[in-house]
């Protein structure tokens, strides 16, 4: 049975359409209160969301904040150029294995979050976020859906200045500033979706399409992503894997996120996402570090050029 789990409040939920169930009481304290303790029953929560038909809902969606599905997961793993037209806007080569780098759980922030700005150089990235349901080591490909619990919506925001602090560029902490990690709204069961493979994705900022892509056109697909990252580690309960961004974000024009813009970002199937940029102060050197951006940008398109 399809299921959609939300973090109402700190607290787990079960959605359906407008409605939210908190889980320790839907299930009569058989599962507590915990986002990422409720992941290790799946078969409880799809139990459970057959019987929200005939159950007398906690309370209404638009009453209430939802924070990240996944608040504290063990690892948050990310994917750098995943898609052909992403790594063509950024001047940089086709990958011929997943980049990998990691958002630190601390920037993690619900679906209707203010995201903190800090610099004039902070961007937007809509991406596909799986989570693991079901831990393992050495996954292979065919059986990668399985270890998959859901989807959800992510924004991997990006302080591009920070993220070209050293050379080479080193992404972590550009990618994990305080709020720099909007998901959400719920995480939406496999079997919710009619094609989990391609879903349709959007990023708007205010009411202009910034971004518009398919997820089938990942260079490195779900599955892929599982068999590889589990090859070389453990993957848990809760881990999250943040897929890649499509072309079309503010870097390539220096069109980046300013006080007051609105990011809605949506994904079909799994639902949107709304967040309001606020600019909070300038960090340290953010107006230095940005010009880095630049020089690496065009010492990529030299090595382009000297290969063509």
């Amino acid at each position: 049975m399809p299921f959609k789990l939300a973090n109402v409040e700190g607290r787990a939920a079960l959605v359906d359409g407008d409605s939210y169930y908190d889980l320790e009481s839907l299930s009569a304290g058989k599962l507590g209160s915990d986002p990422m303790a409720a992941l290790h029953d799946l078969p409880a929560l799809s139990a459970l969301s057959a019987t929200l038909g005939s159950t007398t809902p906690t309370g209404a969606l638009s009453d209430v904040e939802l924070g990240p599905p996944t608040p504290l997961p063990p690892s948050c793993f990310a994917v750098g150029l995943n898609y052909r037209n992403h790594a063509e806007e950024s001047k940089l080569d086709i990958p011929a294995t997943p980049m990998v780098f990691t958002k630190y759980s601390s920037c993690l922030v619900g679906p209707t979050a203010d995201i903190k700005v800090s610099s004039d150089y902070v961007d937007y990235e809509a991406e596909l976020v799986a989570v693991i349901g079901k831990g393992g080591r050495n996954i292979a490909k065919e059986d990668a859906w399985d270890h998959i619990a859901g989807l959800c919506i992510g924004q991997d925001i990006s302080d591009r200045g920070t993220q070209t602090l050293g050379f080479p560029p080193q992404f972590n902490m550009g990618k994990s500033f305080d709020t720099f990690g909007p998901m959400g709204p719920y995480l939406v069961s496999l079997d919710s979706l009619d094609h989990k493979e391609a879903l349709v994705l959007e990023c708007k900022i205010n009411d202009e399409v910034r971004q518009k892509d398919n997820t089938g056109d990942l260079i490195f697909d779900i599955p892929a992503l599982v068999a590889y990252l589990s090859e070389l580690c453990t993957l848990r309960i809760g881990d999250v894997i943040w897929t890649g961004t499509p072309g079309g974000v503010g870097l390539p024009d220096s069109n980046y996120l300013k006080d007051g813009d609105v990011v809605t970002t949506t994904i079909e199937g799994l639902g949107t996402m709304t967040n309001r940029c606020v600019r909070i102060a300038d960090h340290s050197n953010a107006q230095l570090l940005a010009p880095k951006f630049k020089e690496v940008l065009d010492a990529a398109e030299k090595r382009k050029e000297a290969s063509a």
